[in-house]
């Protein structure tokens, strides 16, 4: 398969259809090398990357849903569990996260978070060039500062995303994708 023909075949696995196995010690360590192989303006590395696994899923669930109780509480008790659930399914979740510095004399926050967004689809790639699925997921978690203590983030640091890997129990279909036509100008001056 070529490059091009890889890169029109990905797909998104839903975190509910991943399982055993995880990549092994040594697929991680080759997977999060490559991920880091982003563009990064000024060399800032502006990411950096939590390893969700084990016992700490189901703990991350049940702590999340607390937090989900205390600031929303008539949460309805369905929307609970599923924070209780969220992580349990995939047994590697990689919660990429951004370290902005909104003062950089040369580069744009913007720059620094698309930069660590390129690490979460490079981390996609990664996992299905070793034959696993992935799906990059958020919800609230990702964006609630109530949340952000459980993942010992900075004030400058936000999450971009969890990357919820493992071994895919179904094979994932073929979703939409967009008219080029539609998609795609050209600029004219």
């Amino acid at each position: 398969m070529s490059a091009l023909e890889f890169l029109n075949s990905r797909l998104s696995v839903p975190s509910r259809q991943l399982g055993e196995p995880a990549p092994s010690a040594e697929q991680l360590d080759r997977l999060l090398a490559a991920a880091l192989r982003v563009p990064d303006h000024g060399k800032l590395m502006p990411t950096r990357l939590l390893l969700i696994r084990g016992e700490t899923r189901a703990k991350l669930g049940t702590a999340l849903a607390a937090i989900h109780r205390r600031i929303e509480p008539g949460v309805p008790e369905a929307a609970l569990e599923k924070d209780r659930e969220r992580y349990n399914f995939a047994p590697l979740i990689v919660c990429v996260v951004a370290r902005v510095d909104e003062q950089h004399a040369k580069v744009p926050a913007q720059e620094q978070i698309l930069s660590a967004g390129c690490v979460a689809y490079n981390l996609l790639l990664g996992a299905q060039a070793l034959g696993y699925g992935a799906q990059w997921l958020t919800g609230w978690a990702a964006y609630a500062r109530d949340a952000a203590a459980l993942f010992g983030l900075a004030a400058n640091e936000r999450v971009i995303g969890f990357v919820h890997i493992g071994t895919a129990r179904e094979p994932a279909r073929e979703g939409p994708r967009p008219d080029l036509a539609k998609t795609v100008g050209e600029l004219k001056l």
